[in-house]
């Protein structure tokens, strides 16, 4: 069966944001239609620049922007509900723009830290007040334009917190050099390059380096169309693998960015059939094509070290698949992911245990042992769409009876997610 999935979440919010910044209409279209695009489309929005409404389809969408000079004060909160990602990177705006504003977001945003992009835009110049916790929303960003130029080295490789300082390099006019301790996903690099921002990239002696050397005054209007999202075909193919859609699937025009296509190295690993084919005649700024892959019967594998950055999303169900596989699935060096949605390792922890599975806790990761008994039980997403749609795969498959407290925390990501996972299982021959 062939089948697509909704647009990338990261660049859609790249997109959105770098057309808000350039002097003119930008057209977009294979927009993401959920929740953390909502969001950032919406802050935007309360910013000056001028969105239209983001199409369930995908289909065009015309983006005014306002230069870097253009954004201005919102007179109310700018409310970014789940997105992690659209806080980070408006920070990094923000920090450049010359404005103030204020942002704030719900209960799991609100819990988690920002200090890691806020103490590097500080060192730039901006200025941060907290109504509430240090490091956590609500905060006030107090921008300035200039900002001072900056050489940051990170000690967790995170393309938000990257990002965040290229984007305030870039509408603050200031020099920046970001070094990672491995490459981190390469979308901001990849749409300053195709809009003519001169970023420059590439191995140094400990990890990763990125540099703004001579940002530009202004960025042009562009015409960019987001690919399909790999890290949400990652649960489709899964419920593939795991024999839940007959034969299996193909996933077309999906984004396969190298830097986020670790998760088919990794089914691979676990013995799956993974057929790549990259449509040529589409890329642009971003590579895409079809993965494919059919069911098979799973064994665990080790996770760890430098491949985490490139498939942190994929992690969770990276160990919700490990509980179908033979063996153990060992997954570390993950530490950073307690600081997203949720705190993911415990998640998956209590809730694999919930059901009957064995799972052992670390400080940066879990060992999962896989088992074929059915599974049965309730998990509690924490909100977290991710988990939510792990145990979603995870449910659909056999015999296994799991309820999700909370099934609409997909919509973030995947609007239409149950809908799709009950369609493939359609295709499933019956007993």
């Amino acid at each position: 069966m062939k089948v697509t999935v909704p647009g990338d979440k990261s660049l859609t919010q790249r997109a959105l944001i770098l057309a808000s910044l350039a002097e003119g209409e930008s057209r977009l279209s294979g927009l993401l239609y959920g929740g953390d695009a909502a969001s950032t489309a919406a802050a935007l929005r309360c910013l000056g620049a001028g969105i239209g409404v983001l199409p369930p389809d995908g289909s065009e969408v015309l983006v005014e922007g306002v230069g870097f000079t253009g954004l201005t004060a919102s007179n109310r909160p700018l409310d970014l509900g789940n997105s992690g990602t659209g806080t980070r990177l408006l920070l990094g705006v923000l920090a450049g723009s010359g404005i103030s504003a204020t942002l704030t977001g719900d209960d799991s945003l609100r819990s988690r830290p920002m200090k890691r992009v806020t103490e590097p835009l500080t060192r730039m110049g901006a200025r941060f007040e907290y109504a509430a916790e240090a490091g956590r929303l609500p905060l006030t960003v107090h921008g300035r334009r200039p900002l001072d130029a900056l050489d940051w080295t990170t000690p967790i490789a995170s393309a938000q917190v990257k990002s965040a300082i290229l984007l305030a390099g870039l509408t603050g006019g200031a020099s920046v050099h970001v070094q990672e301790p491995a490459q981190s996903r390469d979308h901001t690099e990849r749409l300053f390059q195709s809009i003519g921002v001169p970023v420059q990239s590439g191995p140094v002696a400990g990890g990763w380096k990125v540099s703004l050397e001579s940002p530009p005054d202004r960025i042009w209007p562009f015409d960019f169309a987001v690919p399909g999202d790999v890290s949400s075909a990652a649960f489709v193919l899964a419920f593939a693998v795991l024999g839940g859609a007959g034969d299996g699937i193909e996933v077309e025009q999906v984004g396969l960015n190298p830097t986020r296509t670790a998760f088919l190295e990794v089914l691979q690993r676990m013995g799956a059939d993974v057929r790549v084919e990259p449509d040529t005649s589409a890329w642009g700024v971003e590579p895409v094509g079809r993965v494919s892959v059919g069911p098979v019967s799973l064994r665990g594998v080790e996770i760890g070290g430098a491949e985490v950055p490139r498939l942190i999303d994929e992690l969770p169900l990276i160990a919700a698949l490990g509980a179908r596989a033979e063996g153990v699935t060992s997954i570390t060096g993950a530490e950073e992911l307690r600081a997203k949605e949720s705190d993911r390792i415990a998640a998956m922890v209590e809730n694999l245990r919930a059901l009957g599975v064995r799972v052992e806790e670390r400080p940066d990761g879990l060992d999962v042992e896989g088992s074929n008994q059915p599974l049965r039980g309730r998990v509690r997403t924490r909100g977290d769409h991710r988990i939510a749609m792990a145990f979603g795969v995870l449910g659909a498959i056999g015999s296994n009876d799991i309820e999700v407290d909370d099934r609409a925390a997909a919509d973030v990501s995947f609007p239409g997610f149950w809908a799709l996972l009950d369609r493939l299982a359609g295709a499933r021959p019956r007993a």
